[in-house]
């Protein structure tokens, strides 16, 4: 029995068959020939031929993820189809093709040259360039005939062989790679891949956002070593540790084993007695049974931006009510928080002709838009909501306003609650008023938040959005992902103004979390610890989360948080948190 090291990117633990995954086998360019041979008209037109295949096959893969993981994952497709279209890259390969270079030879020179350019750099930027490799590898097989499938074939997957094969693998598979691109990963089957491990990668890639969503015990960034493991042995994956233990004794197998994935169905509390809520995020109706499957205690975080894409006109009052009890159904004993709509930033919807801005992170979205470009769809959106609070299901129904920066947007959207109630009143349309809420995503949101309690039934903290706000550092943009960190201390304190100003005021608030953050079992003592009562995650990391409530200890939680939040730097709080840079 030996132990590697590499980083835990999804918290779980798996034991199976090692088996290794080459997909560059298949893409050996074939020696250059003579410039003056080549036929650039043709090679041009097989060029685009392969953009389009491409194109073409990016946009299954996103749909085929958007269903079996999520929208938010499947998102990175759409970045992918932006790097096949930049204008840089398909000029600069059109010059060298134009210039006696075969298309797949030009195809590699360049994509090699952006990856190089990104490995060179720091932090999240350095893993974007297994994005860039996906797209460069999906060109390159078309280019060079390694597809299974191509244009036109019945079958979406075909089109792509590493789909087809991964999808294939025998139960009970521990794949080992170099790296796995994003489009690998959700490739795989849950249910037969008991763990992953690879030689490259961060905790933070595409991939590994995927894996965790699938639920798909990983470790990163192992290094050469792994290399030494050979196809056929038996190999034990340790998310949490960040270990992979080759040949493993029957004593580690069997607490693999009787640990394993089980939901926890009950509610939890810390080993000192107090309640804490653990939730799931989901973004569309197909992410509902997962998460009661995983015992989540509710939804946290419904996302209604699913019922507005993908379509040519908003949904309908009825549709929306729909959508909302079929959650209400699912957790029928439990909470929904229901988000209102919240598009604008990196949410487009081409038919609502959103503002077109030079920041639209600083411009017109989420509650600016519903309280006045789009009220007309915020009026509808409130009685589908009330509607559906007057159901069998309806009293867990909670709505909460995303991006609140003033007390005077809380009360016009309460006004515009009560307006509604009115209406549906006069009508005499069965309603009721549910729990009302906002999102902490912004420093003016933490600063009020003792004002904003008073006037509501809840906050809930959105950390990936409060992180760049406080940071100023977008959260789409790679080149200052460095800065875009939960851990903060600046981030921290954030948080610790949020909870301690509602308690502070002695208003009957609850105050939850919703961001990626509350998420990881290694930060649950800190966020117990900063006084939150709820937190909602991707469905996969519930039973972690759960797990890791029971063992807090309350006065070591605040100890704790009280030690991080005098921290300076990330350095300190990670010491403090007893975290590396990697597993971070």
């Amino acid at each position: 029995m030996r132990t590697l090291d590499g980083v835990g990117s999804t918290p779980r633990s798996g034991v199976g068959t090692a088996r290794w995954y080459r997909p560059d086998d298949d893409l050996t360019l074939p020696d250059r020939p003579d410039p003056e041979s080549v036929d650039v008209a043709a090679e041009l037109d097989r060029y685009e031929a392969a953009r389009d295949n491409v194109r073409e096959a990016l946009r299954e893969a996103r749909d085929r993820t958007a269903e079996r993981v999520g929208k938010e994952e499947a998102a990175v497709f759409e970045a992918h189809e932006s790097f096949l279209d930049d204008p840089t890259i398909v000029e600069d390969v059109e010059a060298a093709i134009g210039e006696g270079t075969p298309a797949a030879h030009a195809v590699a020179d360049r994509f090699d040259e952006a990856v190089a350019q990104f490995e060179g750099m720091e932090g999240r930027m350095a893993e974007r360039a297994d994005d860039l490799r996906d797209v460069r590898d999906r060109l390159l097989r078309a280019l060079l005939g390694a597809d299974n499938g191509g244009p036109g074939t019945d079958d979406p997957a075909a089109a792509d062989p590493a789909v087809t094969d991964l999808a294939a693998l025998p139960d009970g598979t521990i794949l080992l790679a170099e790296r796995l691109t994003p489009s690998d990963t959700a490739a795989l089957d849950p249910d037969a891949v008991a763990g992953i491990a690879t030689v490259e990668g961060g905790r933070t890639s595409h991939a590994a956002i995927i894996a965790r969503s699938l639920a798909i015990p990983a470790v990163v960034g192992v290094g050469a070593e792994l290399e030494s493991v050979a196809d056929g042995e038996t190999v034990l994956v340790d998310g949490e540790a960040g270990t992979v233990v080759v040949d493993p004794d029957e004593e580690r197998r069997a607490a693999v084993r009787e640990a394993g994935p089980e939901a926890i169905r009950e509610r939890v509390e810390t080993s000192d007695g107090r309640p804490v809520e653990v939730a799931a995020n989901v973004g569309g109706e197909a992410e509902l049974a997962p998460a009661a499957e995983r015992g989540a205690d509710g939804i946290g975080l419904f996302r209604t931006e699913f019922l507005f894409v993908d379509r040519e006109a908003p949904p309908s009052e009825d549709e929306q009510y729909e959508a909302v009890t079929a959650a209400l159904s699912s957790f029928p004993d439990d909470r929904v928080v229901v988000r209102t709509l919240d598009v604008g930033g990196d949410k487009p919807v081409p038919y609502l002709d959103l503002p077109d801005e030079e920041n639209p992170f600083l411009g017109r979205r989420g509650i600016r838009l519903s309280l006045n470009e789009h009220a007309d769809l915020f009026e509808t959106q409130l009685r589908a909501l009330l509607r559906a609070a007057a159901t069998e299901d309806g009293d867990g129904l909670a709505v909460m306003f995303p991006l609140v920066t003033r007390v005077d947007e809380v009360e016009r959207a309460v006004d515009a609650v009560e307006e509604v109630a009115d209406d549906l009143a006069s009508e005499g349309v069965d309603h009721a008023v549910p729990e009302l809420g906002a999102m902490v995503e912004t420093p003016a949101a933490a600063f009020l938040a003792d004002a904003l309690a008073e006037r509501l039934d809840f906050l809930s903290v959105g950390t990936n959005d409060l992180a760049q706000y406080v940071m100023a550092a977008d959260r789409g943009n790679d080149a200052v992902a460095d800065y875009h960190d939960p851990l903060h201390p600046a981030v921290l304190r954030a948080l610790d103004r949020t909870t301690a100003a509602v308690e502070d005021a002695g208003a009957d608030a609850w105050v939850g979390m919703c961001g990626e953050m509350a998420g990881d079992p290694a930060l649950t003592d800190l966020l117990v610890g900063l006084g939150f009562d709820e937190l909602s995650m991707s469905a996969v990391t519930v039973p972690d989360v759960k797990r890791r409530v029971r063992q807090v200890d309350g006065d070591d939680a605040r100890s704790l948080a009280a030690d991080a939040l005098a921290c300076e730097t990330r350095r300190e709080v990670l010491d403090v948190l007893g975290l590396d840079d990697r597993a971070a």
